[in-house]
């Protein structure tokens, strides 16, 4: 990591509290009441700060040697603390200062623990590197992250051949949340995940599954300490934990996941695609049409509202007003991030959206007849999609990564939808909705149960239903390299 070192840094904080910023004084006095024997740990800082136009948006990230819980059985590991997410200073040189009564900055600190390997005298640092690639995302997309979600790496996670490759995320077990006068500061926990106990999260929920690896002492314990070098999914060493506690979870709770960022795309193909009013994905005279803000707030508060429990799912208006120092209250859940682009940037804004196409001159479109097209992972998504959202009365949204696409399945008890019965496929500008009945959902997960297989498909698959004018193809990602996709 070019742009950051280890230091030691921590012994100034007690004697010279005063000149500290007061954000960052209170999350040093919690790191404290932690851990009041280690008033020196080892500590990477960025030596170009983000509010200085440095690459790295944590300013400090201390790093502590935990010795577990024997009456817990919780093993030795070492403890990685964040510093920057939240609103150190209070002056607006990173974080807006909106007062003490809502969330501090972004809201949270991230954690990590690790492991400490026999003979280990000092913490490794690569997980300082992996929570400044996470805390970039969060600055360039202002999607923030709360406990349960599940973020796809598809990478491990300390470079190594690690089957560690993703990551959920919880509340640390011991950090406190603290108030600041700049607002209040949470601690959310990295856990490293197996690519299996990844696709269980998806498929059921975040929180379930964590729970899972807590009775697992492998596979983290009671205070979900990652281990680089296990070799075995939680479903390997309890293959009962699969059938009895994921599959039966899911036909009781569905999936609480409502959205995923995707290699995604639709075509109209009840108009040919040269038609100059077409306000689909495809690219019109080399520029995209884009989301408005107003359509980019309401699918945001369609996955937000998709993540709650209710009797009734409902998406929001259209015409709903948004609050443009708003932040998202939940991130999308899934994250596809290539471990070579991490600071890439994948959220629902879109910067320059109601210039390219403003909200008022789109019109809400019915479609005869419409072609899906995703790429494997997103494809896999699929059965999810329909058993564990749709068939649960939800909503599930594919939101594009490589344009302003938007995808979104919705059943009949969805509240709020553009899509409706009579006319079941209905587009606002690059959103499309796609009404399926309960019916259908059956039909099409008899069809699409291949792609629940964790073999390697052979692509392209193509999948088809004259009778309903719909079409769905599963493409290789080079598919989706093209500016015309």
């Amino acid at each position: 990591m070019d742009e950051m070192r280890p230091t030691s840094g921590a012994a100034a904080h007690l004697g010279l509290a005063s000149l500290f910023p007061t954000g960052l004084q209170a999350v040093y006095a919690e790191c404290r009441r932690l851990y009041p024997d280690q008033v020196n740990p080892l500590q990477v800082t960025a030596i170009v700060k983000y509010w200085l136009g440095g690459p790295d948006p944590l300013d400090y990230i201390s790093m502590y040697r935990n010795v577990g819980c024997v009456a817990q059985d919780v093993q030795e590991h070492w403890h990685y603390i964040s510093m920057g997410l939240s609103d150190l200073y209070g002056d607006n040189r990173v974080h807006e200062f909106t007062g003490p009564d809502g969330p501090s900055g972004f809201g949270f600190e991230l954690t990590f623990r690790l492991k400490r390997e026999a003979g280990e005298t000092a913490p490794p640092t690569w997980p300082a590197e992996l929570m400044q690639g996470l805390a970039r995302y969060v600055f360039q997309s202002e999607n923030t992250f709360c406990s349960g979600d599940h973020i796809s790496w598809h990478s491990p996670l300390d470079n190594s051949e690690s089957r560690i490759q993703h990551m959920l995320l919880t509340e640390d077990p011991q950090m406190q949340p603290v108030l600041t006068p700049f607002g209040q500061v949470n601690f959310l926990q990295i856990v490293g995940v197996c690519t299996e106990e990844l696709q269980a999260a998806q498929q059921w929920n975040g929180q379930g599954i964590l729970d899972l690896l807590r009775g697992v002492h492998v596979a983290g314990g009671p205070w979900l300490v990652t281990d680089m070098r296990r070799g075995e999914t939680i479903f390997e060493i309890d293959p009962h934990l699969q059938q009895e506690r994921v599959e039966k979870g899911i036909e009781a709770d569905g999936s609480n996941l409502s959205g995923v960022s995707a290699k995604c795309v639709w075509d109209d193909l009840s108009r040919p695609p040269e038609d100059e009013d077409d306000s689909r994905s495809i690219c019109i005279a080399s520029q995209p049409r884009r989301l408005s803000d107003k359509d980019t707030e309401q699918i945001r508060e369609a996955l937000r509202k998709g993540l709650e429990i209710n009797s009734k799912s409902v998406l929001p208006p259209i015409g709903g007003q948004r609050q443009s120092h708003d932040r998202p209250q939940q991130s999308l859940g899934h994250l596809q991030t290539q471990h070579a682009s991490r600071s890439r940037k994948d959220s629902l804004e879109s910067e320059s959206s109601a210039a390219i196409v403003p909200h008022e001159l789109v019109r809400t479109r019915q479609l005869e007849s419409v072609h899906l097209k995703f790429n494997q992972e997103s494809g896999t998504l699929l059965p999810l999609c329909l058993r564990g959202r749709l068939l649960h009365g939800r909503h599930f949204t594919y939101k594009s990564i490589n344009g302003d696409t938007a995808i979104t399945f919705v059943s009949t008890g969805v509240e709020g939808a553009f899509a409706t019965e009579e006319h079941p496929y209905a587009a606002h500008g690059p959103w499309l909705q796609i009404l399926l009945t309960e019916e259908f959902v059956e039909q099409m997960l008899g069809e699409l149960q291949d792609l629940s297989s964790r073999e390697e498909t052979k692509l392209p698959k193509e999948y088809s239903w004259p009778e309903r004018k719909l079409k769905i193809s599963v493409l290789p990602d080079s598919a989706f390299d093209s500016p015309l996709q």
